[in-house]
């Protein structure tokens, strides 16, 4: 799949050899020349890219809390893991926010592309989508309790102020803008385009 990438993004060397694959973790290793001409071997992890969605409906912005058996319940934005059989980024995210929320959106745009741990190949894309068609019933994922709403930017932005569940992760995007047309007028996120 071709995907956008940040510019500084640290990736698997295509010489890597996977040496463990696990359900959601694969491990990578390759033996690397040092500068002081020593040779030692170096490894990352891999693991599918990870989708989150900021979807606006009407003046309002979808919130969901997300039960799972294994972490109890968080506040965040719709999204999930970019499945092999998803067909480019956007398609993940608009899967996802379905299955989760019922929503379908007209437009996208993909504002902000994060590498979370330098030493994992694995992207989280951050994705705003607006203008919402009719609402179906969400269909989670069964090891998903998922209930979603509807907030406004204020209380949004107090909520990630206080990095409720993994909304605080969004930071550096809620935390700069005021307003429902601000986030509404984010620039699409410019990096370098793979074929991952």
């Amino acid at each position: 799949m071709q995907k956008l990438i940040p510019a500084d993004a640290v990736l698997i060397p295509d010489q890597a050899e996977c040496v463990f694959r696990g359900q959601i973790f694969d491990v990578y290793q390759w033996p690397q020349r040092l500068f002081d001409d020593t040779q030692h071997t170096f490894e990352m992890l891999k693991r599918p890219d990870t989708v989150v969605v900021i979807g606006v409906a009407g003046d309002k912005i979808l919130v969901i809390e997300d039960e799972q058996p294994h972490f109890g319940s968080r506040q965040s934005f719709p999204g999930g893991r970019v499945d092999k059989t998803d067909f480019s980024i956007q398609a993940a995210a608009q899967r996802e926010v379905l299955e989760e929320t019922g929503y379908h959106f007209k437009n996208w745009r993909l504002i902000k592309v994060m590498q979370p741990h330098l030493k994992i190949e694995w992207f989280v894309y951050l994705l705003v989508a607006w203008e919402a068609g009719d609402k179906q019933a969400p269909h989670p994922d069964a090891g998903e309790k998922i209930k979603a709403r509807e907030v406004s930017f204020d209380e949004l932005k107090q909520l990630v102020l206080d990095k409720a569940g993994y909304l605080g992760e969004s930071l550096s995007v809620i935390g700069v803008i005021n307003n429902l047309d601000q986030l509404l007028s984010l620039p699409e996120f410019q990096g370098q385009a793979v074929n991952r």
